[in-house]
């Protein structure tokens, strides 16, 4: 299989060189969706689009088992050298790469019984893009489903690989904080919104669950008031960041904060909104899916680069699919690519020889899932 993906090297470049320069934000990657389907209908892959939003599934092979490989499509909208712009941050432009490479690979070659389904998934950094092609039923007679995702420097080196990410589970709120502006000289003819926002921080510095489960939770936004110094003002908006290593850790982390905001209002006699702005569950992770794509890390880079399943504090809305389609077995391959300085980072760098390795480990995965179940 390594002379396939290796003489691929010069279009899967050219491939990431496109989709890094057209980055596009969550639900708007129209312009991704059309040139990798008529990338991917050049070689004679059949593909489905959808009337009501972005992304596509591409297909090959036939009858059961179905196995899908999953990459994300979706850019990051944040501040680039003083611009704020859509950027590949997060290496969805490297993890579409490696999907386009796995289906090239695999396109027409001799392989066992079997479908095998590429989603390219729109809208993972607002977490309900997997929701949405859940309720499009693209996975519900899928048997085993494959992630990927560059992980940084500092969980995993260059040249290393784990079969498994163990994220965590994350919720965020935004909230607003609603009350009337006072005059500076008269404070105690209204509620100033800054103290209620501190008072805030406060209680979330004072929540306590099991030390033995990571968790987090902060304020991320706080704005109130205007132009004005001699104005108190009695509105304000901010978002709170809730992450936990389990979903059900996380689930009594929103109850005390649910709790704390409302003896925050009864304290200061005034109204606090608050609405999920995003949630993402923890990994729910299939041994034998996890095997397979072992077994495929030590065939490609060897026992001395294979990394024992690792465990994050970030999230992946690609675990909506086994949270509601409980019977896919699925797993996420983790690559080492010396990813620095991180993700999310707006000149985040990585090297580009791990797009290769990402394809011949999935590649790999997938045809060892099919002697599996034939």
């Amino acid at each position: 299989m390594k002379p396939i993906v290796k003489s691929l090297h010069v279009q899967l470049n050219d491939i990431f060189d496109h989709l890094h320069a057209n980055p596009e934000l969550s639900w708007k990657e129209k312009k991704t969706t059309a040139y990798l389907k008529q990338l991917l209908e050049r070689h004679g892959v059949r593909v489905n689009t959808f009337s009501d939003c972005t992304g596509l599934i591409a297909e090959i092979g036939s009858g059961q088992p179905v196995i899908a490989v999953r990459a994300d499509m979706d850019a990051l909208s944040q501040e680039v050298n003083g611009v704020i712009q859509a950027n590949h941050s997060c290496a969805h432009d490297a993890h579409m790469t490696i999907a386009v490479g796995v289906l090239l690979t695999l396109n027409n070659q001799n392989l066992p019984k079997g479908t095998i389904r590429f989603i390219f998934q729109p809208a993972e950094e607002v977490g309900n893009g997997a929701l949405k092609l859940v309720e499009k039923q693209v996975v519900d007679d899928v048997d085993y489903l494959y992630g990927v995702h560059l992980r940084p420097i500092q969980e995993l080196k260059g040249g290393q690989a784990t079969p498994a990410i163990i994220h965590g589970a994350g919720l965020f709120f935004k909230g607003k904080i609603i009350g009337e502006d006072t005059h500076g000289a008269r404070p105690h003819l209204g509620v100033n919104a800054i103290e209620v926002g501190s008072t805030i921080v406060e209680q979330l510095k004072g929540i306590y669950l099991d030390p033995q489960v990571p968790y987090s939770v902060k304020m991320t936004k706080f704005q109130a008031g205007g132009e004005h110094a001699n104005i108190i003002p009695g509105s304000a908006v901010f978002s709170i960041d809730m992450r936990a290593q389990t979903n059900e850790c996380l689930q009594q982390l929103r109850k005390k904060v649910e709790n704390s905001i409302e003896a925050i209002e009864k304290l200061y006699d005034l109204e606090i909104q608050l609405q999920v702005l995003d949630y993402v569950p923890a990994a729910e992770v299939d041994k034998q899916a996890e095997a397979m794509m072992e077994a495929a890390i030590l065939k490609v880079l060897g026992q001395e680069n294979f990394v024992k399943p690792i465990v994050t504090s970030g999230g992946d809305d690609f675990h909506f699919y086994t949270i509601k389609r409980p019977h896919i077995k699925a797993t996420m391959l983790g690559l080492g690519a010396n990813l620095t300085p991180g993700l999310h980072h707006p000149h985040m760098t990585f090297d580009r020889e791990t797009i290769l390795t990402g394809v011949e480990i999935l590649a790999h995965t997938v045809v060892n899932t099919l002697n599996v179940d034939n």
